[in-house]
């Protein structure tokens, strides 16, 4: 069983996350999802098809690391076995977001499929963890989209054990997977990326 003090601490951050994304335009209506650990087999996730800018302690709950709900019957997003291979893959991430910004859609659909976006030379990429230059290269793996999750969670899973320092992924025509130790990390895992989707379109825009 789950601390009960510990879910609410998780359920609070998700609700003041879901808030601030929603207010910055990258997780509109009820798209978007955003978990949060509560310890070892349990974490806290956004119940699937709630408004992510009205979010309550009622839209958050709690599920194992296989996906399954653990109390109630809410429905957590069809996309909980992705935010569940990267609790398992790292035992130190605290928090995972799915957002579904413009700007990571966009980016998502213009790349070249089978190629990953890469990341080179910007300031902001000191903004991950354990980025100490901007002449590191940040990659990003862009997955195809595809209804089934579960072939998609295994896909994403044996990537990053392979990759563990790459911090996020896309998936095209979709939105942006990201995390962190911590809350605060991922929210700012998230906004670094969002700037530099957006250095990247402008740059594409402007080449002639």
């Amino acid at each position: 069983m789950f601390e009960v003090t510990r879910y609410a601490k998780a359920a609070d951050s998700i609700v003041e996350a879901g808030h601030f994304l929603y207010q910055r335009g990258w997780s509109p209506a009820t798209s978007s999802n955003y978990s949060a650990r509560i310890d070892g087999e349990h974490i806290a996730i956004t119940v699937s098809g709630r408004h992510k800018g009205q979010l309550g302690a009622g839209d958050v709950m709690v599920v194992d690391l296989a996906g399954r709900p653990v109390q109630g019957n809410c429905r957590s997003s069809a996309e909980t076995r992705l935010h569940t291979i990267l609790y398992d893959v790292f035992p130190d991430v605290g928090a995972v977001l799915h957002t579904h910004s413009v700007k990571a859609t966009v980016l998502s659909r213009l790349l070249t499929p089978g190629q990953p976006l890469e990341l080179e030379g910007y300031e902001l990429q000191k903004a991950f963890a354990g980025v100490e230059t901007h002449e590191s290269v940040l990659t990003i793996p862009v997955f195809d989209n595809t209804q089934d999750i579960g072939a998609l969670a295994q896909e994403t899973g044996d990537w990053f054990r392979g990759h563990p320092d790459q911090p996020g992924y896309l998936i095209r025509g979709h939105g942006l997977y990201t995390w962190g130790n911590t809350m605060a990390d991922c929210l700012r895992h998230v906004e670094a990326f969002e700037f530099l989707f957006e250095c990247e379109l402008e740059t594409m825009r402007m080449r002639p």
